[in-house]
């Protein structure tokens, strides 16, 4: 019996497999070791996950995670699952790009992207990824990602870039104020999480010009910043998470204008991961 778990910012999926079939599937709250201490991973485990398993013991655990791509962080992952769950053979900590890779590329050569609460991108050979352009976060990066949208909508909204009627909307809808709004993204956790839970506003009003604009920009700035420093044109580019699932259609027009050679669009990897471990 094995554990696999699916880790971005925002949720977690845990897939228990028995003998190459899915068994058991738990949610909890995302995992970021980058914005989680130690202790916050482990409590989220004991809590959260071990009262929801039917066991504790597990021949291997594969957990891909947003933020487990330098060895700090997947020591701090690797020391928390190891707490709580008896392991008998091995534990594997990835990045949630190497899951996307493995899920959207199985053992075949492509360029694998993200877009969910953040975005990410590689070049994986069909084993490994060999390439990555470095997402940077919703600060600096990101592009295309709900978190990113969210910020890009926000700041249209406060900055007037849009409409009267479109920014009475936004601020009712969510039942909002600019001060609100600055404090949940300056003081508060999470601010990626606020930030990416509003970029639904997007999806509801794309027949709106500046809101289609906006989408539309944010996905030629990923394809542009990331996608384009791999060889793209001799590889398809595959799509795995929520906005990418969700978007799919703008998405689809934003790679063709590119010259992007589209592969698969997929909202979870977990499916294709249960079938690579098995």
């Amino acid at each position: 019996m094995i554990l696999i778990a699916d880790s971005g910012s925002t949720k977690t999926d845990w897939s228990v497999v028995e003998k190459g079939e899915l068994h058991q599937q738990i949610f909890t709250k995302g995992t970021n070791p980058f914005f989680q201490s130690e202790e916050e991973i482990s409590n989220e485990i004991a809590q959260a996950l071990l009262p929801q398993l039917g066991t504790d013991t597990f021949d291997a655990v594969y957990f891909y995670g947003a933020g487990c791509g330098f060895p700090d962080k997947i020591a701090m992952v690797h020391r928390a699952l190891s707490k709580h769950l008896k392991i008998l053979n091995r534990v594997e900590v990835s990045t949630d790009m190497l899951a996307a890779a493995r899920g959207l590329c199985g053992h075949t050569p492509g360029i694998a992207c993200i877009l969910g609460t953040g975005s990410n991108s590689c070049f994986y050979d069909g084993e490994k990824i060999v390439s990555n352009v470095s997402p940077l976060g919703f600060i600096l990066g990101d592009e295309g990602s709900g978190a990113c949208l969210g910020k890009l909508l926000v700041g249209d909204i406060l900055k007037n870039q849009m409409t009267p009627e479109l920014k009475e909307k936004f601020l009712k809808q969510f039942d909002l104020t600019p001060g609100e709004i600055i404090n949940r993204v300056y003081k508060k956790p999470f601010p990626n999480r606020f930030l990416a839970s509003l970029s639904p506003f997007l999806m509801e009003n794309l027949s709106e010009p500046s809101v289609r604009s906006l989408v539309t920009n944010s996905f030629k700035d990923f394809l542009t910043r990331n996608v384009m420093q791999y060889d793209y044109q001799h590889h398809k580019v595959h799509f795995i998470g929520s906005v990418a699932y969700y978007y799919k259609d703008l998405l689809t027009e934003t790679c063709k204008e590119m010259g992007i050679q589209l592969g698969t669009i997929m909202k979870s990897p977990m499916k294709n991961l249960i079938k690579y471990h098995a």
